[in-house]
């Protein structure tokens, strides 16, 4: 069985003034140094368990893929150490070590010796890699005649042949065509259940809910959330809105108490049972909110989640093309009342309630008001009176018909 930890680990890298600096410092070793230390990871701790999913996720720049580099060995660093048992199998970037004058056979016959197994071992296994694959003759013509998504097939292919006992994935399920990333998918469910310790990077907020039971958020090279991936989600969700003022010189953040601009919040629906949604039934959103005279354009938006963090929907009244100061309501006061289809499958669900300030193009802000938070809860149950049934995330109202073929 494979775990993983990771104790105070931390990476710097070195930081010169001036090329020169970096010279006199290699030339005259044991004088004072001449750099600083940009430290781009500090002081993680984590530790996976045997047959445990968890992912790691965070903003562009907050140090993911370094922390997997170090992981699987590919760099030192700087304080810490990392420690895994079991056989792992690491895909960081699929098809980087692919030669592009080797034909993709030959590749994955070097490719299989990397990861430790002999050349009958890759010959008994080389069906399996090239069903797996879907790349037909193409297996027998050189690597430099692929496209990126035919590199990934096949990089995949080979170092998932054997189930690991640590499978380490860095974004590689965002490539390639849906037919191919939902094979991806079913793989590493099944290796999950039989056992495998998975450790995924992803921005994919629906591979993360669907594989993973836990959630490390990194920020600005440290952990600020491990836990449920419902948790981890809207930490990242917050760290996201921190964010948003990249690029803009005016971009500003208050992270204010949801009470301070939320007076009332409810969730009615003809059932008039609190907080349960029957299947279908229309759904209706009272926020009662206060306090955003001050504002020159606020904006209220609001999202919908399911038990496993995974956005079902999402808008707000910018992109809704409603301006609550332009209807003229006072703006100390006043109700924005929001009518839904409730087409969402059995299961419990979350609202997050966020408000900002000045559209951009683009559907940005200028500024976060508050930032959009967990504040409310409910189920979805079928409807007693309702004998149809289905299963999935959303209604389609399917209507069939059958006639006589003459």
């Amino acid at each position: 069985m494979g775990t993983v930890t990771v104790t105070n680990l931390g990476k710097a890298y070195k930081q010169y003034p001036t090329r020169w600096s970096r010279l006199a410092e290699w030339l005259i070793p044991f004088g004072k140094p001449r750099h600083s230390l940009k430290w781009v990871l500090q002081d993680i701790n984590f530790s996976i368990r045997p047959g445990e999913a968890v992912g790691i996720i965070g903003i562009n720049g907050a140090g993911k893929s370094t922390l997997l580099k170090m992981i699987t060995g590919t760099t030192q660093p700087t304080t810490g150490g990392v420690n895994i048992t079991g056989r792992v199998a690491a895909m960081l970037e699929l098809g980087m070590g692919f030669h592009p004058d080797f034909t993709g056979r030959q590749n994955a016959f070097m490719a299989g010796q990397l990861l430790g197994y002999n050349v009958e071992e890759i010959t008994l296994l080389m069906p399996e890699i090239e069903s797996f694959a879907e790349i037909g003759e193409y297996i027998d013509h050189p690597v430099r005649v692929y496209s990126s998504g035919m590199q990934v097939r096949l990089a995949f292919a080979v170092s998932t042949a054997v189930r690991p006992d640590v499978l380490i994935v860095d974004e590689a399920l965002s490539v390639g065509d849906v037919h191919f990333q939902q094979k991806c998918m079913a793989r590493i469910r099944n290796f999950r259940q039989q056992g495998t310790t998975i450790l995924l990077v992803t921005h994919d907020i629906g591979a993360l809910s669907a594989i993973c039971d836990r959630a490390i958020v990194l920020s600005t090279g440290s952990v600020i959330q491990d836990g449920p991936v419902g948790e981890g989600l809207e930490a990242y969700f917050a760290s996201i809105a921190r964010g948003k003022g990249n690029g803009h010189e005016k971009f500003t953040c208050h992270f204010e108490s949801p009470n301070k601009y939320i007076e009332d919040l409810s969730i009615e629906s003809p059932n008039g049972i609190k907080d349960l949604i029957f299947e279908g039934e229309q759904i209706t959103l009272r926020l009662r909110m206060r306090d955003l005279e001050h504002f020159t354009d606020p904006h209220i938006g609001f999202r919908i989640q399911d038990r496993y963090g995974l956005i079902v929907f999402e808008t707000n009244t910018y992109c809704q093309g409603i301006s609550p100061r332009l209807q003229l309501v006072s703006l100390k006061s006043f109700e924005l009342i929001v009518h839904l289809k409730g087409n969402l499958g059995r299961g419990d669900y979350t609202l997050a309630v966020g408000i900002e300030n000045d559209g951009i193009p683009g559907g940005g802000f200028q500024s976060v008001i508050l930032p959009t938070q967990v504040v409310h809860k409910f189920s979805v149950a079928q409807d007693p009176a309702n004998s149809l049934l289905w299963a999935g995330f959303t209604n389609l109202s399917p209507r069939f018909a059958v006639r006589e073929i003459t």
